[in-house]
């Protein structure tokens, strides 16, 4: 299939597409005889795990190394595997410090609300901060 049909059919676009091949994430395709790229049904199954793979928040040099790992011939589920955990970790890291955060703010708007903006103390920008 030409570019434009892998395009519609994956949920993407042509410049995506030409960004995917440039990253080794889409395997350049053959080129028909008036220089059209040419993608066979394995390009769509291909981006629809990269698409599964940013949905699931692994970046597309992550994705770039499972690539090439299958593409070397070795299942790269142990490699996905340790991925996953650590991208578990760093969201688990990210919520505690969102929570802490939301704290902050959450104590900083109470003061905010119950304070008198009128006895505010020009010699300072904002008391509430």
């Amino acid at each position: 299939m030409r570019i434009g049909e892998l395009a519609v059919a994956s949920g993407t676009t042509t410049k995506t597409l030409r960004f995917y091949e440039e990253a080794g994430l889409l395997p350049a395709p053959e080129r028909t005889a008036n220089g059209y790229r040419d993608y066979t049904p394995a390009a769509l199954a291909r981006l629809d795990f990269v698409r599964r793979g940013r949905t699931a928040g692994l970046t597309l040099a992550q994705i770039r190394e499972i690539l090439d790992i299958r593409d070397a011939g070795v299942a790269p589920c142990q490699h996905v595997h340790a991925l996953l955990e650590a991208h578990l970790g760093d969201l688990d890291r990210q919520i505690a410090d969102l929570q802490a955060l939301r704290h902050t703010v959450a104590h900083l708007h109470h003061s905010a609300t119950t304070s008198d903006p009128t006895k505010c103390d020009t010699t300072t920008v904002c008391r509430y901060l």
